[in-house]
């Protein structure tokens, strides 16, 4: 797993390509003369359907051969992409975990929800600000 983002074009319309980088909207990368460089290379603007973003934990499913960029983004930005590339039952799960930092209500449910429903470990302990060891607990229960 790298620490970057990636930009990447996308070849075909075959299965999951990203997410596509209009989606999200403004990134910081976006104004610095390496990615515009890479922009005009590739003959694309940043609006353009084909131009996608992953965020780092996703970079493996980029196609092989596809033209990709890789690009640091600030924790706002990442999280954006984050959610835009997460299916909604990810990204419902996502969001109670958020919540979840201001209780403890039926902790050790959601947590086993979230593992149940594909949110990286990783993921669950930088959402819901539980140890992970209690996150092991609760997958055990």
């Amino acid at each position: 797993m790298t620490d970057d983002a990636y930009l990447f074009l996308a070849m075909t319309s075959d299965g999951w390509q990203g997410t596509p980088l209009a989606l999200i909207g403004e990134l910081e990368c976006l104004e610095t003369p390496a990615v515009r460089a890479w922009f005009t290379a590739q003959g694309v603007s940043p609006a353009s359907p084909a131009v996608r973003v992953v965020p780092p934990e996703q970079t493996g499913l980029i196609p092989e051969g596809a033209e990709r960029l890789p690009v640091p983004l600030g924790e706002e930005e990442l999280e954006r992409v984050r959610r835009a590339t997460a299916t909604d039952r990810v990204a419902g799960i996502e969001e109670e975990l958020l919540a979840f930092r201001d209780s403890e209500d039926n902790r050790d449910g959601l947590l086993r929800r979230a593992l149940a429903a594909g949110v990286p470990a990783h993921r669950i302990v930088e959402l819901s600000g539980v140890d992970p060891t209690t996150l092991s607990s609760a997958s055990r229960d």
